[in-house]
């Protein structure tokens, strides 16, 4: 059988890489042109610790947290600069849910050393004081800039942004959140008040340009797109909101074989990724002076 590159790229679990030369790093300085940042990410990971069964449909054997820990842990080996983030619903979908109520999955994306997460709508199925309670474990920011959490314990431990340097970037992130009225019990995020999401993302936008981060990232549990156009969604953000450069995405369990490349409001390009469910892919993303490339890796 000859080995095409599609074949051999099917049999390595690689999808394409995609190179496209990012707005914001042209004419980066000189620091920059030999260091590289790998950006690792995953979304609606749903409790799923163990792989998919081997009869499951679409992902037989995929998936599960060594899987995950054993392929995060080759990217770290073979590169000096590398952050992982998750974009929400890391919480429910299996019995470890509904026996440890959380705790095993703060610990164990602790243990993989991640760096910043945003919260999903499942991430509140154990309210406010079960969340609390799970994430004394978590070694790793949470971000949300779109949720008010007033006098709730949360706000004291979910920020609207962080900012992290690795070698030469400085690489600002923030998360949004999708409406979780209508989603929940009210019960469940008592005295959390919605707030439009891209107001805030605007304002959090003009503390992360005035920090001179080299370029900012959205860790989004809006979802992809939505038939409504007044839905708040991925797509209408990087449209809508200027000073973007990166949206990794959740709530929608999109499968993107590539990126979506957006032209917001001042004629830039926004991309857009997302990597489906219940942890079979990981994102991969390879910032550099000169290109910028996306892939995905399956987990198993």
């Amino acid at each position: 059988m000859k080995l095409t590159r599609r074949s051999l790229v099917q049999k390595l679990g690689l999808l394409p890489a995609v190179f496209l030369v990012p707005q914001w790093l042209r004419g980066a300085q000189n620091n920059k042109q030999n260091e590289k940042l790998l950006i690792l990410h995953t979304n609606d990971t749903h409790s799923h610790i163990d792989p998919l069964p081997a009869n499951h449909s679409k992902f037989p054997n995929q998936g599960g947290i060594a899987a995950r820990a054993a392929l995060i842990a080759k990217y770290r080996s073979e590169n000096k600069h590398v952050l992982l983030f998750d974009s929400g619903d890391f919480f429910q979908g299996t019995p470890y849910f509904n026996r440890f109520h959380g705790v095993l999955e703060m610990k164990l994306m602790s243990k993989l050393a991640y760096d910043v997460a945003t919260l999903g709508n499942h991430d509140f199925d154990i309210g406010i004081e079960g969340f609390m309670q799970a994430q004394q474990y978590a070694q790793f920011k949470f971000v949300n800039a779109n949720y008010d959490f007033g006098q709730t314990p949360m706000s004291a431990v979910v920020q609207p942004y962080q900012i992290l340097e690795k070698g030469p970037y400085k690489v600002g992130v923030f998360g949004l959140g999708v409406d979780l009225n209508g989603l929940l019990p009210q019960s469940n995020f008592q005295g959390i008040v919605m707030k439009d999401p891209y107001e805030s993302a605007k304002k959090v936008i003009q503390s992360l340009n005035e920090a001179h981060c080299d370029f900012i990232v959205c860790l989004s549990h809006l979802g992809y797109q939505y038939q409504d156009e007044h839905k708040p969604s991925d797509v209408l953000l990087a449209q809508k909101v200027p000073g973007i450069d990166l949206i990794l995405g959740g709530h929608t369990h999109t499968f993107m074989d590539e990126p979506t490349k957006v032209t917001n409001v001042e004629g830039k390009d926004v991309w857009i990724h997302q990597v489906g469910w219940a942890g079979v892919r990981l994102g991969v993303i390879e910032v550099s002076a000169n290109k910028f490339s996306f892939w995905q890796r399956k987990i198993q």
